[in-house]
This record gives structure tokens, sequence and C-alpha cells, in this order.
């Protein structure tokens, strides 16, 4: 396996130390098992959906949490009933447990389960006070104290 340095990098930058965090969550958990499958899509400009392949649940046997800039969707079914034996049973409906990291100010706005997919909507917000602001550049005559003259 192969690891990277990212001492140069933090040599010269400031508060970037999170990076570092992601980088090292995004490297361990990339050698998942792929259960279940998901697809991560851009709608709009500070739109995002995430859509899992959940066939077998319901809406009871999953949970959604986003705790800070994680996302946690985990999904277990309760003991059921047989309702006869099974001579192949293809569709997996064991426990799962899918982390997602979000960038700053992303939230989610709303789940949906349809038809054997789990739609899990997200949206950028950005507070006022960190979008950008013009800043009115004063000029030098209307800076200066205006002196009185001498009567």
């Amino acid at each position: 396996m192969r690891t990277f340095d990212f001492s140069p990098l933090f040599r010269s930058t400031v508060g970037f130390d999170r990076v570092l965090q992601l980088l090292d969550t995004v490297s361990n958990e990339s050698g998942g098992n792929g259960y279940p499958p998901y697809n991560i899509e851009k709608s709009g400009e500070s739109g995002y959906r995430i859509t899992l392949a959940v066939a077998g649940f319901t809406d009871k046997d999953i949970e959604i949490v986003q705790q800070e800039n994680a996302l946690r969707i985990v999904g277990k079914i309760a003991e059921r009933e047989a309702n006869g034996s099974y001579l192949h049973r293809g569709i997996a409906t064991r426990a799962f447990e899918r982390r997602f990291e979000l960038a700053d100010h992303v939230r989610v706005s709303g789940a949906s389960l349809e038809n054997g997919l789990l739609h899990v909507e997200l949206v950028r917000e950005v507070p006022e006070e960190k979008k950008p602001r013009v800043v009115p550049i004063a000029s030098a005559a209307a800076s200066r104290p205006q002196l009185q003259a001498a009567e």
C-alpha cells in the first residue's frame, strides 16, 4: 500500500488540518465492500443528491445522521418471519453503514425512499458573513481632516 507524506504542504499552509484528516478517512474507507451501491449527483448550482440502492429495506430500517461535516447512513433489517423457504436468495438485505464527508456549509435537506432507491438531498448554504463582499475604498482627500481657517 502506498503512503503519502503531506508534511511539505503543511509547512506553508495554515488551517488545513482537516484536509489531512479527510484524505486519511477516504484512503481507509476506499477498500470497502461496495455495498450498497450508490451514486452522487450534482443538481443545480448548490444542490447534490446521494442515491443508494437499498432493495428490501423500508424507511424504518434506515437511519440517516448528519453530525458536523459527516453523513452516516445505516441500514439494518430486523428479523422478519419467513413466509416460506428460499430456493435462492439473491436480494442482499444485510446490514450496512455508509459514511460521507461533507464540505463546509453542506446540509441534508431531505430524504425519500422509492422503488428500492434511497435519495438523500443535500444543499450548500453559505452564510451571509462567509460570502464575498465588496469593500469600498475611500479617497485620500475624503479621509484627511479638513483644516479650519484661522479668523
